[in-house]
């Protein structure tokens, strides 16, 4: 017989997270150094529309949701399977959500699972495995699907599909079903993925009677039901696609002939679908209208902001503690719109040919990018805030208060925005203000340097992110729980686990190993998101974090020869070309 999982011990199964209501008595988190260290009207229009409490998809329950788990003692009953679904959903967004949980499965070649002929005999002429020693273990096949030491290594697609279709005795380990769905868009569009289990799963109950095949489609229905669920749950983004959403009313509307209350499960999944893709929606239009107002610049000659008072992020937010728990919120709102196929899309190749298929032509990654270009606008932002200032007192001073804020994101947990206010003030304009500089006192940033140093692999940061992850697994607080990761390593990271994953190995099989290890990247990404922020919104300082203009990089080199004259030839030069070109951009405008 062969295994009976493929592997459920590869993935973590730390706790997830509970949503909480807003907590005004945070207690910070202890760290090693904590001690030791204008148109505003139409501004406010746009952000309130964009942050509205009841329209805002910030503030609409997250639309990713971890996929829950299946009892197996439920499929002895539909009626108390569905009645448990039912009160999941409806307490969707409110209830404590669960670990993972893994469920028993075999492999497809075993003789006694119904198949269709064709499949069946492949299978039994197979059943017999083949073991040999490898290294320190046993490597085992059983048809097309190879086994070592009772972990999946690789696999032909046909039977990695096969080995996802439910059956009346079988259903596949989540964290097979979570691996596959992810991972196998390198290979086929999930689309076709759909279209072949559904039609699997109904013709391989076909025995030539059709009452018989009406009771054995309803008994594997409820099964079908989970899986579907399961996908709808962890990759909605998938039914975007108006095929996947024909699909999915055409097999409602086939398990609507065999099983009521698999009907009415089906009907409750895809009203759930459709309210996280109309979130999904809202989101956007927010995030392109908040972008919309973003586009204007600031007037970048000091006698325009002399003339033109402009508000700086110290007349909106003096306190550190403060900006870190909104950064925080703007970071766990973006990152809960990131669908976990945007990774695998992110690098999936661009020429169609390369992969015999048309689906990567678009590749699906609003959501991914926009969380990227957020970085880079916080990067700006702070660059801007210490450029504007015509004295050079206040300069120190937003400088110092921007290292209290990043020492603040790193006692949170808040990685991402501690990354990007450090590249800010390590920008070129902002460094070379060496006058400014020297006002500063600098112990502690150099402290957060040291932690996100990017010398051996970002050694040090992995290990406080560790340390991070340590401390969410075992939080007695919603606050602890936050972990919000460098995005631009771990994108890195999954690129290089994502690098090989679409090649076949010389026999045609996938090697699957390097699907579980990007899958196990991805499941804890996932985890990470499902945090519900607990700290109250500040809309004014949102506002101004988002929709504040800020400098491009030619107006912000501008800006600091302003700030302190240039102190050589070739500054001399690069100011004298910035005010040509800027003034001349400003006629044609």
């Amino acid at each position: 017989m062969p295994p009976t999982t493929p592997h459920a011990g590869k993935f973590s199964t730390c706790g997830l997270y509970s949503s909480s209501s807003n907590n005004n008595n945070y207690q910070q988190s202890h760290t090693p150094y904590r001690h030791c260290i204008s148109e505003k009207t139409t501004k406010e229009s746009v952000y309130n529309v964009a942050y509205s409490a009841t329209e805002n998809p910030y503030d609409i329950p997250h639309p990713h949701n971890v996929y829950y788990a299946m009892p197996t003692d439920s499929l002895s009953s539909k009626e108390r399977h569905y009645s448990s679904r039912s009160a999941i959903s409806e307490k969707r967004y409110g209830a404590q959500p669960q670990s993972p949980q893994f469920h028993s499965t075999t492999c497809p070649a075993r003789v006694h699972r119904q198949v269709s002929s064709a499949s069946e005999e492949s299978c039994r002429s197979n059943s017999a495995p083949k073991t040999r020693l490898y290294r320190h273990g046993v490597i085992a096949s059983y048809g097309e699907m190879c086994y070592h030491d009772n972990s999946l290594v690789s696999a032909s697609l046909e039977a990695l599909i096969q080995h996802l279709v439910p059956t009346l005795d079988y259903y596949p380990d989540r964290s097979y079903v979570f691996t596959f769905l992810l991972s196998s868009r390198l290979f086929l569009h999930p689309y076709e993925l759909m279209t072949q289990v559904c039609h699997l799963c109904v013709e391989q109950q076909r025995s030539g009677d059709i009452l018989l095949d009406k009771i054995r489609f309803r008994d594997v229905a409820p099964k079908l039901v989970q899986l579907l669920t399961e996908w709808t749950e962890t990759f909605p983004y998938d039914f975007r696609d108006e095929r996947m959403m024909r699909g999915l009313k055409d097999m409602t509307h086939h398990v609507a002939r065999g099983d009521e209350y698999s009907w009415r499960a089906m009907q409750q999944m895809t009203q759930r679908l459709i309210k996280r893709l109309s979130a999904l929606g809202q989101y956007e239009e927010a995030i392109a209208a908040l972008n919309a107002v973003a586009i204007e610049r600031p007037a970048s000659l000091k006698s325009k902001r002399e003339s033109m008072p402009r508000s700086d992020m110290l007349s909106v937010c003096d306190d550190p503690f403060v900006l870190a728990q909104q950064l925080t919120h703007i970071e766990l709102d973006r990152l809960s719109f990131i669908g976990p196929e945007e990774f695998i899309q992110t690098f999936a190749l661009k020429d169609p040919l390369e992969n015999h298929k048309g689906f990567f032509r678009k590749r699906k990654t609003t959501n991914l990018e926009a969380y990227v270009n957020w970085f880079n606008r916080l990067s700006y932002l702070v660059a801007t805030e210490i450029c504007m200032p015509v004295k050079k007192k206040h300069r120190a001073r937003i400088i110092e208060f921007f290292i209290d804020v990043a020492q603040e994101c790193f006692n949170i947990g808040n990685f991402n925005s501690l990354m990007a206010i450090i590249t800010g003030m390590n920008m070129s304009p902002v460094a070379r203000l060496k006058k400014t500089w020297s006002k500063v006192n600098t112990d502690k940033f150099e402290i957060l340097e040291h932690q996100m140093d990017p010398s051996s692999n970002f050694s040090n940061y992995r290990t406080a992110l560790r340390g991070a992850t340590q401390r969410s697994e075992t939080a007695h607080s919603v606050q602890e729980k936050i972990v919000i990761p460098f995005f631009s390593l771990l994108i890195k990271d999954i690129y290089f686990l994502n690098e090989g994953c679409a090649s076949r190995l010389p026999n045609g099989h996938i090697n699957f190993e390097k699907l579980w290890e990007l899958a196990k990247q991805v499941s804890e990404f996932l985890v990470w998101r499902q945090v519900i922020c607990p700290f109250d919104r500040d809309r004014r300082i949102l506002q101004y974090l988002v929709t504040t203009p800020i400098f491009a990089e030619d107006e912000l080199h501008l800006a600091s020869y302003e700030s302190e004259g240039p102190e050589n030839n070739m500054e001399k030069d690069s100011r004298r070309s910035l005010r040509s070109s800027l003034l001349h951009r400003e006629n044609r405008s």
